[in-house]
């Protein structure tokens, strides 16, 4: 057995090992920025088909008309600092994408630096709907990506008949195993999950137990969906086929449509969301563009705008490729339409003087009382319409954590309020920066904490009806940050 004084160095090192650890951890923390970014954008990689072949020979431009630095370019315009390139998978694509879509995509690198460019898909998720699947940056970025495509896309087979195991569920679970076994692990976000739902609380493609499963077998991949859907635009277009009859957001039924430009499994405050951070699942959104073809287009329009043009996903990271994939894996981020607002600072701290930001945990002894603290900026400049709109609410949410549930169809957390609205001139202001503070329960139970906030008058998001304007229904969602008492 080592003597206190043999034993004595090695723990002034492991002290000091300690401290240089937190020290680099501080480092990186104030080296963070707010970055914005687009997860979900399709170039004319985006394919059509000509089935007279076998394989299917891919026809370029068809489901999507610009080309990946055209996209850069155009996020760079309205201000992103990163994106992903997420063209759809289909028969053979994958050869498809690693041959000719990944060249692209190097060269836009080098034609758009200032724009972090991930390599990614938008997986057709065997038995779901579109999935963004996001790759790290990485020599073997290309390979990593073609393995995943060619192995769990549903569509990558054109076999007659087709093999119905690609639109398996058994097939699914396999291709999360895989991405969570990965030495480098991608993000997967569920994309538009309501699109094809027939009601508020009727579900199609994508179900609550699926969010839940997956999650569940890819805990450090399956990280979240879209808050805010993509292909907004459509009630700008003239020619829409959707302008008059059904609301904007990718919906293109009359059942489900978009609330405040959100999709219902995040706008409901005690909805799906909801239902899954009461469980504890650190299950974040994100807002997109959905990019095919732009509303205002002369030679084809159509229903989506560019990059960064109306949605953003602000991250709070490095502006390294390793840094933004941490701030989406890690949850520090917002969603915001219209350029609301361009900064979301969301604190907790406790009367012992911890302190917790977006997509962490505060962990407080029973009893602690908790302050949260709002800071974010509303920009006195134009967006991409040339208005400035103003927030006129942020509303504070929480609600509590109550254990994974038996039933994993739930979509209801009974116990997520409003816990405070905060109108404009009840706000702290300098310049274009506003602040507040609101005073949270003592801390007797496990809660989370998350804020939102809209330019309209309106006290919850409502349904989006035929040919509204989605600049004049702003609203922003933070991730939320979560309380465990000890």
């Amino acid at each position: 057995m080592p003597s206190r004084k043999a034993a004595a160095p090695r723990l002034v090192w492991s002290c000091v090992l300690c401290l240089a650890a937190a020290v680099a951890l501080a480092t990186r923390a104030a080296d963070r920025e707010w970055l914005a970014g687009d997860s979900h954008i399709h170039s004319h990689w985006s394919a059509g088909y000509d089935h007279r072949t076998s394989p299917p020979t891919p026809i370029k431009g068809r489901d999507a008309m610009y080309s990946t630095p055209r996209n850069a370019a155009m996020a760079r315009r309205h201000g992103l600092r990163w994106m992903v390139t997420t063209d759809h998978g289909g028969p053979n694509h994958a050869k498809f994408n690693l041959e000719q879509a990944y060249r692209e995509l190097t060269l836009s690198r080098e034609l758009v630096p200032e724009v972090l460019q991930f390599y990614g898909m938008e997986l057709n998720m065997p038995a779901m709907d579109h999935h963004t699947l996001i790759i790290p940056r990485a020599e073997d970025e290309a390979s990593v990506l073609h393995e995943i495509e060619s192995r769990f896309d549903a569509n990558e087979d054109w076999a007659r008949p087709p093999d119905p195991r690609r639109q398996s569920a058994e097939l699914r679970r396999e291709a999360l195993a895989h991405m969570q076994g990965l030495e480098r692990l991608p993000i997967l976000f569920a994309n538009h999950p309501s699109r094809s739902a027939q009601g508020i609380g009727v579900y199609g493609r994508d179900e609550p137990w699926e969010l839940r499963e997956n999650n569940d077998l890819a805990p450090d991949v399956y990280r979240g969906m879209e808050g805010a859907p993509g292909h907004q635009a459509a009630t700008l277009n003239a020619g829409s086929r959707i302008r008059n009859r059904g609301a904007y957001g990718a919906f293109f039924n009359d059942g489900a449509p978009t609330l405040g430009g959100f999709d219902q499994m995040t706008a409901i405050v005690g909805g799906l969301w909801d239902a899954l951070l009461g469980e504890g699942r650190r299950f974040w959104i994100v807002a997109s563009s959905d990019s095919h073809f732009h509303y205002a287009d002369p030679v084809r329009a159509g229903s989506d705008f560019w990059p960064g043009e109306f949605h953003k996903t602000w991250v709070h990271a490095q502006p390294t490729y390793a840094g933004v994939l941490d701030g989406l894996r890690q949850g520090r981020m917002f969603a915001v339409a219209g350029d609301l607002v361009t900064e979301l600072e969301v604190s907790l701290k406790s009367s012992g003087g911890k302190e917790a930001g977006l997509g962490s945990t505060l962990r407080v002894a029973r009893g602690t009382q908790v302050t949260a603290t709002v800071r974010f900026r509303d920009p006195e400049t134009p967006n991409a319409a040339g208005e400035n709109p103003a927030v006129r609410r942020v509303d504070v949410i929480i609600g509590e954590v109550l254990g994974r549930s038996a039933d994993p169809s739930v979509d209801r957390n009974p116990t997520t309020r409003v816990l405070a609205r905060f109108t404009r001139d009840a706000l702290a202001r300098d310049g274009d920066r506003y602040r507040f503070e609101a005073a949270l329960p003592a801390a007797d139970r496990d809660l989370y904490v998350r804020v939102r906030g809209t330019s309209t008058e309106d006290l919850e998001p409502p349904q989006d009806g035929p040919g509204e304007n989605p600049w004049h229904d702003l609203w922003f969602y933070s991730n939320p940050i979560f309380i465990e008492v000890e």
